[in-house]
């Protein structure tokens, strides 16, 4: 049978047409999921763990995750959901570690491996804490990941790592808040600076950071003006860290700076002499001297001097009406 010419051109298009586009599917397929080959538990969980041991940490994690997709049922799945968090955590990619031990914990949370799936969550956000010049968001999720682990499981051998990571932990945010103080001291911001060193000796107070926190305290109290309180901050240092080059940074500031001491009144002596003015009270205002009474007794109302006035300003009408009246009193007739 013969085919017409125009036919056989579109034929011949679509071939072309249909060759890149098959290309573009193998390639898509390449890059994409791993393609479903249908295998036995067995085979699966061997090449898997074949694979872990030849340090192949990424093909053992994508083969262990196809255990659990082919044989979601079976025995090996549960045990294929840990072995693929942990292939990740081998392979450095935290994210898909933790998504996977994640996973375990939603379907099985009272298996007997629950705390190795709570400590590899721990784990994937303990290895990605940065340096203190950094967002310390990832160090925080891993103080709460740690925290989890030791409340629900105390006495598994994993707390007792958890417990030392939780000090690291708390010295490395201790350490980001000393970096904030000491940006803001050296730019003479001595309030912000006070607060963040103090946060260190209140929050981290068993941190490495606390002795340096409690001199840098000294500093900035001395800074703004109340070296009573750089007193008691270079007093704690001393009790603490008596033997420490930060106490004898602050011991020098003190001696430098000594605390004065308010001379001490006798019983009975009127703090303001008798007969002064109000305008010669030191730290009065202009607006405090001309109201201040200072021969008024004390529980007293004193009259005012101020003209009474009536409504719209006018003076009142009437006996007494130039003098002031206290509130209560009767109107003189």
């Amino acid at each position: 049978m013969r085919i017409p010419q125009s036919r056989a051109l579109a034929l011949a298009l679509l071939a072309a047409v249909a060759l890149p586009v098959a290309g573009c599917a193998r390639n898509q397929a390449a890059k994409g999921d791993t393609p479903y080959i249908a295998r036995d538990v067995g085979t699966l969980y061997s090449t898997a763990k074949r694979r872990l041991d030849q340090s192949r940490y990424k093909e053992a994690a994508v083969l262990f995750d196809e255990v659990e997709r082919q044989h979601p049922y079976s025995i090996w799945a549960r045990r294929a959901q840990l072995m693929s968090a942990f292939s990740y955590y081998l392979a450095k990619d935290y994210t898909a570690s933790i998504q996977s031990a994640q996973r375990f914990i939603s379907v099985h949370p009272g298996n007997r491996d629950a705390p190795y799936a709570y400590y590899l969550i721990s784990l994937g956000y303990y290895e990605q804490i940065q340096d203190v010049t950094r967002d310390q968001r990832i160090t925080r999720q891993a103080l709460d990941a740690l925290g989890e682990l030791t409340r629900r499981y105390p006495n598994t051998r994993y707390a007792s790592d958890a417990r030392l990571k939780i000090d690291l932990v708390n010295d490395h945010l201790a350490g980001k808040e000393m970096e904030i103080g000491r940006f803001y001291e050296a730019r003479s911001q001595w309030l912000a600076a006070s607060m963040r060193f103090r946060s260190v000796v209140d929050r981290y107070q068993t941190t490495t950071h606390a002795p340096e926190a409690l001199m840098r305290l000294t500093e900035t109290y001395l800074a703004l003006g109340v070296p009573a309180e750089a007193e008691k901050a270079a007093a704690v240092l001393g009790a603490n860290y008596p033997g420490s080059d930060w106490y004898e940074h602050a011991y020098k500031l003190m001696k430098d700076h000594p605390v004065q001491q308010a001379a001490l009144v006798a019983p009975g002596t009127p703090i303001v002499a008798p007969g002064t003015k109000p305008n010669s009270l030191p730290g009065l205002s202009t607006d405090a001297t001309r109201n201040a009474q200072p021969d008024a007794v004390p529980g007293t109302v004193q009259p005012s001097t101020a003209p009474v006035t009536g409504p719209g300003g006018a003076a009142p009408v009437g006996p007494g009406a130039g003098a002031a009246t206290l509130p209560g009193q009767p109107t003189p007739q």
